[in-house]
């Protein structure tokens, strides 16, 4: 089978959970491709995502490694069965780093996602202006073409809102984010309130944690959760000054679930939320 040209986030994480399993059953690389009935290599390449699995294959092989676990072995085999679809991302592809397409099919496959931001607002809410402003303060400064690829491409990550059944979303939002006044007062009230009108979205539920609130776990990190369609295929993403970060580790996500759930807790309900909200931007 011929190798990988370009490697998508899917394609990796079934990659890591296969080697993963192989790992807790105490199996060698070896062992497992003479259980299988294969070469070595083609066990090395599936666990690097150098190459791809069939359906059977997966079930095989979570069957040698006596997965107990049944609910996993068919999402696993989903993802292997969910052969490579063009997407909309992909049309930036060699044009923006990986990092930025990663999320977007991380988003794109979510059952339900959770954010949670001190400093930004959520880039799935972020107004063209706004995000065009931020990007505008990068150091060292980008090029304008970058700036408007990148603005494009945040702006096409609502696509999951926009299908027959929208994601389900939580955003929690500190009020300092709130009051920044990012690309001057004018813009900034105009994207309060495109925030205020979204939060009355079904599907959209939008808590502010109000500076009375105290200190929080985690404050200055961008939070963004992606459920799986099982908790073992959830997916942290983490924007750092160094680019994206992407987290699969199971310890990990019990962490940031429980760092989320103690924020929510912080929060207040939508309705004072949406109050905060538009109080803010009547200030501005």
């Amino acid at each position: 089978m011929a190798l990988r040209k370009a490697v998508t986030a899917r394609q990796r994480r079934l990659a890591t959970e296969m080697r993963r399993l192989r790992e807790q059953a105490g199996i060698s690389i070896q062992q497992a491709a003479e259980l299988l009935g294969a070469d070595r290599t083609m066990i090395s390449n599936i666990e690097a995502a150098r190459t791809g699995i069939s359906e059977d294959r997966v079930r095989q092989l979570t069957c040698n490694y006596k997965c107990p676990d049944q609910h996993l072995t068919n999402a696993l085999a989903d993802l292997a069965a969910n052969r490579r679809e063009h997407r909309w991302w992909d049309e930036y592809r060699g044009r923006l780093p990986d990092g930025f397409l990663d999320l977007s099919e991380v988003e794109f496959h979510a059952k339900r996602i959770r954010t949670a931001q001190t400093v930004h607002l959520p880039g799935l809410f972020q107004t063209e202006d706004h995000a065009r402003a931020i990007f505008e303060l990068t150091v060292p400064k980008m090029p304008r073409l970058q700036v408007e690829l990148r603005v494009a491409h945040r702006l096409g990550r609502r696509t999951i809102f926009e299908r027959e059944e929208p994601t389900p979303y939580v955003g929690i939002i500190h009020e300092a984010a709130l009051r920044i006044p990012v690309g001057g007062r004018e813009l900034a009230r105009a994207q309060l309130e495109y925030l205020v009108k979204e939060s009355e979205r079904d599907y959209v539920t939008l808590l502010v944690i109000p500076f009375d609130a105290g200190g929080i776990p985690m404050a200055g990190q961008s939070i963004l959760y992606a459920d799986g369609p099982v908790p073992q295929l959830d997916t942290v993403h983490l924007d750092t000054a160094h680019g994206p970060a992407f987290i699969d580790s199971p310890t990990p996500l019990a962490n940031y679930r429980a760092v989320l759930d103690t924020l929510e807790k912080m929060a207040l309900p939508p309705d004072e939320s949406r109050d905060v909200m538009r109080s803010i931007a009547r200030e501005m």
